[in-house]
């Protein structure tokens, strides 16, 4: 839990301590109730989850499935409006803007939302849809519509989406 709350600190000059990060704000709180929802979705107590993440969501206004897969040292950044579904995975060390989706393009029992490496950047009003990948290191912009694959350690922007060099 500290090396968590250590990853907000490095990453933002405004936090002074550990405990302000813990208390107030609404990132480490809502993986947290996430970490409490995924034990009870992992055992088939699906009401149980679902009543913790909205439990969280109501305090956060962060959205996480209980089924999602979330990595360690997980940074939600403001995090009012995002929404992670219920097949997403994400890696480690990554950092979610406010108003960030990873979200699903069909209904179907299947795969259907992003699946995010080790240490990527989602700016803020990105939309990442489908059973897509964003490999090790890439970046996506603010407002970006993503619904291909973007490489590792690359930068993809806009609506329609495209990969810079």
């Amino acid at each position: 839990m500290i090396s968590f709350l250590r990853a907000y600190k490095s990453y933002d000059p405004a936090a002074k301590s550990l405990l302000e990060i813990g208390l107030l704000y609404p990132g480490p709180k809502a993986v947290f109730f996430h970490r409490i929802a995924h034990f009870f979705y992992g055992i088939k107590l699906f009401f149980i989850a679902r009543l913790f993440a909205e439990i969280s969501r109501f305090l956060t206004g962060i959205e996480i499935h209980p089924g999602a897969t979330v990595g360690c040292r997980l940074v939600i950044d403001h995090g009012i409006g995002v929404v992670i579904g219920e097949t997403a995975v994400i890696g480690d060390d990554c950092i979610i803007f406010h108003g960030v989706t990873l979200g699903g393009m069909k209904f179907d029992p299947v795969k259907r939302h992003p699946t995010v490496g080790n240490k990527v950047l989602i700016g803020a009003g990105a939309k990442v849809l489908g059973p897509i990948t964003l490999g090790d290191g890439c970046r996506v912009g603010a407002n970006a519509v993503i619904t291909k694959d973007v490489p590792p350690g690359k930068t993809a922007v806009g609506n329609p989406m495209r990969v810079l060099e």
